[in-house]
């Protein structure tokens, strides 16, 4: 009889690390963007800055990286939950961001965008390999 791996065992330790690199990641954009979105965002480049829609975007970012740091010792279905999550987040940021820059927004839209897409080629590869494993309800 051949005895699989526990499912919590297939998730690659690199997505574990980079669960926990997101969370703090995405702490440390949303603290200043949260408590000081005006003064943040116009560092960066930001003329016009409207403090609730910021403050809004930061909650998604504690929201999305906190669940991360929680779940890094899921298993395997989980993970695909977060990263379909993950992938819908960044993809639909970085059209948002292009547009935004394209039209004449913040030349640090374009890093942004570049920040967003890394951790989207990111979250999709990793979401396309979980899709080979096999789901925790099978090894029970």
């Amino acid at each position: 009889m051949k005895h699989s791996p526990p499912m919590a065992q297939i998730v690659p330790p690199a997505l574990r690390r980079w669960f926990v690199v997101h969370c703090v990641a995405d702490w440390l954009f949303a603290l200043p963007l949260f408590f000081a979105p005006e003064a943040f965002l116009g560092a960066l480049g930001w003329t016009v800055v409207d403090p609730a829609t910021s403050r809004a975007v930061a909650a998604a970012l504690v929201g999305i990286g906190t669940q991360s740091y929680l779940d890094r010792n899921a298993g395997v279905e989980v993970y695909r939950t977060m990263l379909s999550l993950k992938v819908l987040w960044s993809a639909t940021a970085c059209l948002g961001l292009a547009w935004t820059a394209l039209s004449g927004g913040s030349p640090m839209t374009w890093a942004l965008f570049g920040v967003f897409f890394a951790f989207h080629a990111l979250w999709a590869r990793f979401a396309w390999l979980l899709r080979r494993v096999p789901d925790d309800t099978a090894a029970a």
